[in-house]
């Protein structure tokens, strides 16, 4: 497992790391700025902190998940990647809160646009796990 560790990633792989790593970034700097309005819309009720405290922490982690997909280490990339993957899949109940809740935020003012976003939550997951790996033997 060492060796495979050492081989670097695919040029794809890596470009696609680097991607992820600065939507992240951007995404993040947005619900610290000009979208924290509609990050308040996907946080769902049962959160115990304010729907402002929620997004501000959230936008914190999609700052630091983007920066490590950009700079950590290779050895600890598919580790970052993990964390990445574990984010997503943590903050997927806020897009169904926003599908159930029929909240308009970031242009999906209808439920079948809400409900179709649902299907992007997994995409992202598998984006930051593969693109986190290390090349095949």
């Amino acid at each position: 497992m060492t060796k495979q560790l050492d081989k670097p990633a695919s040029k794809r792989r890596t470009a696609a790391r680097i991607a992820l790593g600065a939507i992240l970034v951007f995404a993040g700097t947005s619900h610290l700025t000009f979208a924290r309005d509609d990050f308040r819309a996907q946080v769902p009720e049962f959160v115990p902190l304010k729907e402002d405290t929620t997004v501000l922490l959230s936008g914190v982690a999609e700052i630091t998940l983007g920066a490590a997909l950009l700079f950590a280490p290779r050895s600890q990339r598919a580790r970052v990647g993990g964390l990445a993957a574990a984010f997503f899949t943590a903050i997927f109940p806020g897009n169904i809160a926003q599908a159930i809740h029929h909240r308009d935020a970031f242009g999906l003012d209808s439920d079948a646009k809400r409900v179709g976003r649902l299907f992007g939550q997994p995409l992202l997951v598998a984006w930051a796990l593969w693109s986190t790996r290390t090349a095949a033997k």
